[in-house]
């Protein structure tokens, strides 16, 4: 074998995607033989949605034509409103999709690649040498087999069995004052504003869709996702809770000791499943290497947050970055798989920076209320929405790429319309194939990268040539009229392995 991915989760399925679009056919183990219908994420927000439209996906799991639009309305930030129409343009898209419909239509897509998917299949052993990684596997009829594989991945979360065989840690600190209730519900309908969607509640006040409140005594949210029935939510500090499974009764209380009134919520009609679950504490923690030796780590296998809800957005993103570069290596180009964690590893430290800030903003007490205040004040000045929509989106971290580089090397590729012979087209389809891709806007349109799909056009920008990885990041770029053939050809040998002298 090649690769094999441990958990076929989100992360697990797209890295799958990923590796097959590469030349390469992996094998997936998943313990549970069925999928999990359990209602987990709701939806991807920031940078990931725009990937997710670059691999052809985005009218799939949104239900809806054309691209991904961002989010210029409000989102939120520690259960305040951060207003992105102050931008003039919003790093922020959105994609609300049920985790269980993600891993469907990835699982999907991987088979139709060629990825092999066994579910009822429970990595129980590992061991690397220099040459490959041994694999001990229990089969669903209970019988253990053994893989030999030149690498494996654990994408098989927060407790992942790959990351503690291979011996490696998982630092962090561990909250237990926080107690998180979650369900899905019915209102009233007369509850409900039907301008703005907002949960009526009297003695309170409105409160907005997908906009938390905070409150001295905890946090309350209500967000109505499409095609399910509403989710409420709150969180509360210092509150005893009951080993026993949540009730809809205890559910009712917690609102009622957060926003200090009663707030009629009844069960969801039908089987469901439905959510109704309580969490004791949480844990934000960061493996202390993504990678060891022939072992790779991606999504929760790597980190967890405790607040945020990052830990999807970051998962995918890690699986398509490691993805093409583990092919590329597997095929006889160019080994760059230390940059993954070398990449990947700053864009989690970030996102604890986001988590730690949120959860002392959401804290209780007046202290924290006064400085909610003195932030909420902060949060009209379009610099600093900037700022922290950036942070939200994961769009303020740029990878790597040396001194001197263009101003656009090391971040995404920008959202061009390309005017080719062939009439317009949107550089996210171009990059639907995951290879490698030259788009040359230079005046004479002779730019030459051996063994690199070249694309010649012209847009409204002033940039005169792109080079793209497969995961759409620009490793090389030229804003003059004449590019440098020179520069992109050491660009070419660096990230893909064509000979200097090819």
């Amino acid at each position: 074998m090649d690769v094999v991915i441990v958990g076929g989760g989100p992360n697990g399925m797209m890295l799958a995607c990923e590796l097959a679009l590469g030349g390469v056919r992996p094998i997936v183990l998943e313990r549970s033989t069925e999928p999990s219908e359990e209602p987990r994420s709701n939806g991807l927000v920031g940078q990931v949605v725009r990937m997710v439209d670059r691999r052809g996906l985005f009218e799939r799991l949104s239900d809806r034509p054309g691209p991904p639009q961002p989010n210029s309305g409000y989102f939120m930030f520690a259960a305040m409103p951060l207003d992105l129409g102050l931008l003039d343009d919003s790093p922020l898209y959105n994609l609300p999709v049920p985790e269980s419909t993600l891993v469907r239509v990835l699982a999907e897509r991987a088979a139709a690649l060629g990825a092999e998917i066994r579910r009822g299949h429970e990595l129980t052993g590992l061991a690397q040498d220099d040459d490959g990684v041994a694999l001990t596997v229990r089969g669903p009829a209970g019988r253990d087999y053994e893989l030999r594989t030149r690498y494996v991945v654990g994408a098989d979360g927060a407790h992942s069995p790959v990351r503690k065989a291979a011996g490696i840690g998982f630092p962090g600190v561990t909250y237990d004052r926080t107690t998180s209730r979650t369900a899905h519900a019915v209102v009233p309908h007369d509850r409900l504003d039907p301008t703005t969607g907002a949960l009526e509640v009297p003695g309170h006040g409105p409160v907005l869709p997908f906009l938390p409140v905070r409150t001295a005594r905890g946090g309350f949210s209500y967000a109505p996702l499409p095609g399910l029935p509403p989710l409420v939510a709150t969180v509360e500090w210092d509150q005893p809770a009951s080993g026993e499974p949540l009730t809809f009764d205890e559910m009712r209380d917690s609102i009622t000791r957060v926003l200090g009134v009663e707030v009629p919520i009844e069960p969801p009609p039908g089987e469901g499943p439905h959510v109704l679950r309580r969490i004791n504490g949480g844990s934000t923690r960061v493996a202390d290497r993504y990678r060891d030796g022939r072992v790779f780590l991606v999504g929760d296998a790597a980190h967890v947050f405790a607040a945020g809800g990052t830990g999807l957005n970051l998962g995918l993103q890690d699986a398509i970055n490691l993805g093409w570069k583990l092919a590329a290596a597997i095929r006889g180009g160019a080994d760059v798989l230390d940059t993954y964690a070398a990449e990947r590893r700053p864009i989690a430290d970030r996102a604890i920076t986001y988590s730690q800030a949120q959860a002392a903003l959401l804290s209780p007490g007046d202290d924290i209320t006064g400085l909610r205040r003195l932030f909420g004040e902060l949060l009209t000045r379009s610099d600093v929405v900037r700022v922290l929509a950036d942070l939200v989106a994961g769009a303020d971290v740029r990878h790597p790429v040396g001194d001197g580089a263009h101003p656009l090397a090391g971040w995404p590729a920008p959202d061009l319309t390309l005017r080719t012979a062939g009439g317009a087209v949107r550089l996210a389809e171009l990059v639907r194939g995951g290879t490698p891709l030259l788009i040359d806007l230079s005046e004479r349109g002779d730019l030459r990268a051996d063994g690199i799909e070249v694309v010649r056009a012209t847009a409204d920008t002033d940039v005169s040539a792109l080079l793209l990885r497969p995961d759409s990041y620009v490793v090389w770029a030229s804003s003059e009229a004449r590019p440098d053939q020179e520069e992109l050809r050491i660009a070419v040998e660096r990230w893909f392995g064509v000979p200097a002298d090819a």
